[in-house]
């Protein structure tokens, strides 16, 4: 079977989809069953993967890589590709395909909470993903409590909507961990829905009674109305104490992942909490478990 794959989630600095596909790719490279196919990525920018070019193919198609790219230039390429199947990692796909078409919606936060988004953005997400949806042979989801909401609120067939639980890696390398850390750590995209601004003001107050305390938050400011996370700590006094990055490489994430003492992630929406379950399987819960997670999933 011919399977091509949307690649651009994979450019740059990955995070959530990109991840997520980063992981699917890994295991189907391993996999004796996924040896039978042959696989073409699809992406705007060139994709530094260690993956068996003659089973993974790049196809390279310039462009913004944005909706434009894939509704107009991504199916001419296509077309000439003779794909058996296509996926859609992310919420969306080309919705004029001549093949069979697989798409992953991870969540529908978009139809659930339409006020986290600006009106454009929140059109735009409501209309192409149930367009997708539609068109799909399939759609997969992270959990039970995403497949519910995708059949209530995009109108999906339960047929047609299937459940993979969503998986992590093992760290490259086994960590020593600090023993004696007193670090908290956030990681995830930075929307209203996670609260990182109470999660700096909760840790403000522990702060002032422990001085060795650290708060270490991962993650792009993605949050509509706007939220300003530096001017949050800066109210709250914790410049050196508490560190926000916006993005670090996987290689950083397994020591922040390793030493933290707790992860602290207090969400009130999720399809599933995928940084919870990273931070489960590190090195400090194996002696403390200390995840606080407010996920609505099964996480």
């Amino acid at each position: 079977m011919r399977i091509g794959i949307d690649a651009r989630e994979l450019c740059g600095q990955p995070t959530g989809v990109g991840r997520y596909l980063s992981g699917l790719l890994a295991e189907w490279a391993r996999d004796e069953v996924a040896r039978r196919h042959e696989f073409v990525l699809y992406a705007h920018r060139p994709l530094d993967l260690a993956l068996d070019g003659r089973r993974f193919s790049l196809r390279q198609i310039p462009g913004a890589g944005r909706f434009w790219w894939e509704q107009q230039l991504l199916p001419r390429v296509i077309k000439g590709d003779h794909l058996d199947v296509f996926f859609a990692p992310g919420y969306t796909a080309p919705l004029f395909l001549e093949c069979r078409l697989v798409v992953t919606i991870h969540d529908v936060s978009f139809a659930a909470h339409p006020e986290w988004f600006t009106w454009r953005e929140g059109l735009r997400r409501r209309t192409m993903c149930r367009r997708a949806a539609a068109a799909a042979d399939a759609v997969i989801t992270v959990s039970q409590f995403s497949r519910r909401e995708i059949i209530e609120r995009l109108g999906v067939p339960e047929g047609r909507v299937h459940v993979v639980l969503t998986g992590i890696s093992a760290p490259k390398v086994r960590l020593k961990p600090d023993t004696t850390s007193e670090r908290i750590l956030y990681v995830g995209s930075i929307f209203n829905r996670r609260h990182v601004p109470d999660l700096i003001r909760a840790f403000a107050a522990l702060a002032r009674r422990r001085p060795a305390v650290r708060l270490d938050l991962v993650g792009d400011n993605r949050t509509y109305p706007r939220q300003n996370i530096a001017g949050a700590i800066a109210a709250e006094r914790l410049d050196g104490r508490a560190v926000w990055r916006q993005y670090v490489p996987d290689g950083e994430l397994d020591a922040l992942y390793a030493d933290a003492r707790a992860f602290a992630f207090l969400s009130e929406y999720e399809g599933f909490g995928l940084t919870p379950l990273e931070a489960d399987y590190s090195r400090c819960y194996e002696q403390t478990p200390r995840v606080y997670c407010g996920a609505s999933a099964e996480c």
